[in-house]
């Protein structure tokens, strides 16, 4: 498998969204009752979408202190975020929940978040050079 040698805005990009994967995580699932009222989202949703994120966002932050990285698991970060991006979307045109308008600004503002963070992901896979080694 080819290993890149990770730029530093692909590093960066990989902590940021480490830490706001983590802070989200722990967010819907600590608060996951009172964010259930407050966005019309199910409280089951956002537990389990919290707990899906801790993991990931410890291994993002893992990745992202390496020098070298596993371009296909470079890659595959990029297309979980946007493949999280469009789920965002579906869940919101799905009809399958009934957000309130918290919810609806709640779900589109994570979604643009992990799209910035895929596109920074994206520049900076790009801007990684392929290791030697």
């Amino acid at each position: 498998m080819t290993t890149i040698n990770a730029s530093p805005l692909l590093r960066q990009a990989l902590l940021a969204d480490a830490a706001t994967s983590g802070a989200f995580g722990l967010l819907m699932l600590i608060g996951a009752g009172p964010l259930s009222g407050l966005l019309g989202l199910p409280e089951t949703l956002l537990r389990i979408a919290g707990i899906a994120l801790l993991p990931y966002a410890g291994f993002l932050g893992w990745l992202g202190v390496r020098e070298a990285i596993l371009k296909p698991v470079a890659w595959a970060v990029v297309l979980g975020n946007a493949l999280w991006v469009a789920d965002s979307a579906l869940l919101l045109m799905s009809g399958w929940i009934a957000p309130t308008s918290a919810g609806y600004a709640f779900v589109i503002a994570q979604a643009l978040v992990v799209l910035m963070y895929a596109e920074f992901q994206y520049v900076g896979l790009r801007r990684s050079t392929e290791s030697l080694a």
